[in-house]
């Protein structure tokens, strides 16, 4: 009797821990597929975006270029789930896309077309909104990583096959202080 009753309790222990794994597991996917729709959000903003400036900025060809490559990168990282090249990709167009905005100051008739305002401001919100799912899915990902790796839940993710996710890592230059007083001299 005390043997079904110890069997009882570790099968119960077993499925609650399965299924708070599975959960977790499932949070993991979530938050990526909610970056995933903020990027295909922006990727489909951004050749807007770029072809407002193209008018106004025919000689900044390389500067627009360099959006485009960019988005490029981000967009073949989604699609491949590269979690390691997304972290990448997304420091080269944050850096491209502050390019843009630059040089675009000089194009006081670019500046205050209501398109390009309203581009700008739709792709900065999006920024903002990736910047938030991005440490949503390090959480989730922590979370999971974690638990799998707790005694005594390890051994139920190894019976199952659970695998730690990996984490967005950003590059060096967006951990970077911004060197303000630089930028209002500039």
């Amino acid at each position: 009797m005390v043997i079904y009753i110890i069997l009882a309790l570790v099968l119960i222990y077993l499925v609650i821990t399965y299924n708070s794994l599975v959960s977790i597991k499932n949070n993991v996917a979530k938050a990526w597929a909610n970056i995933d729709v903020l990027l295909k959000q922006r990727n489909d903003e951004l050749p807007k975006l770029i072809d407002t400036c193209k008018a106004y900025m025919a000689h900044e060809s390389q500067t627009l270029e360099k959006v485009i490559n960019a988005r490029m990168g981000v967009d073949a990282a989604r699609q491949t789930l590269d979690v390691a090249g997304l972290g990448k990709a997304e420091s080269t167009l944050s850096k491209s896309l502050g390019g843009l905005y630059a040089v675009a100051e000089n194009y006081p008739d670019l500046k205050a077309d209501q398109t390009f305002i309203n581009l700008q401001q739709r792709i900065t919100g999006l920024e903002n909104q990736i910047a938030d799912r991005r440490e949503f899915y390090n959480d989730s990902v922590n979370n999971n990583n974690v638990r799998i790796a707790q005694f005594p839940d390890l051994i139920v993710a190894k019976l199952f096959n659970f695998e730690p996710a990996q984490m967005l890592k950003f590059a060096s230059e967006e951990l970077k202080d911004i060197n303000v007083s630089a930028r209002f001299n500039a």
